[in-house]
């Protein structure tokens, strides 16, 4: 009866342990299966946390592997992310990194811009609660203009638009 007990519970073990190995996919394995943008933005409203104790300087992104793996990240870890999937699911996008400058100085905010049928629109799930209203994907725009007047209309603690433009990273 013991040998029953102990041999249940190993099965019960094993059981419960590939479970939970075939829930987690890679990266790869994931975005593989999306299609568009909304696959992108659903994903990152329902899984990305800000990450408020992580503190940078410049450009230093994570790799979208590392933000998807660890489901938190700021704004460069979304921007960068969105950019990476978004040119995955269709090089058409032309997702590219959109750097806004705070006038007030630090912090900054990169979010992920991205086109569809020659109009511009723009992805951001990593702001923080501070900086709510920025979330979601926008547009559509002719340019990078009309999405400084939708910043220039929000009210945002310790923020005032400097600039906003691609960035090369």
């Amino acid at each position: 009866m013991r040998h029953m007990l102990s041999l249940s519970f190993l099965m019960c073990i094993l059981f419960v342990g590939s479970c939970a190995a075939i829930k987690s996919s890679t990266y790869d394995q994931t975005v593989t299966h999306w299609s568009s943008y909304k696959d992108v933005a659903n994903w990152m409203s329902k899984n990305l946390q800000y990450d408020y104790n992580r503190k940078i300087k410049g450009w230093q992104a994570r790799t979208p592997e590392q933000t998807f793996k660890l489901k938190s990240g700021v704004c460069q870890d979304g921007a960068n992310f969105a950019r990476d999937v978004l040119n995955r699911i269709s090089p058409d996008y032309h997702a590219r990194i959109v750097h806004i400058k705070n006038s007030l100085g630090p912090p900054n905010h990169w979010v992920t811009a991205f086109t569809m049928e020659g109009k511009l629109y723009i992805m951001d799930y990593a702001a923080g609660r501070k900086w709510a209203s920025l979330m979601g994907v926008h547009g559509p725009y002719d340019s990078l203009s009309g999405y400084e007047e939708f910043l220039q209309s929000l009210h945002l603690p310790n923020f005032e638009l400097g600039s906003v433009r691609f960035a090369d990273y």
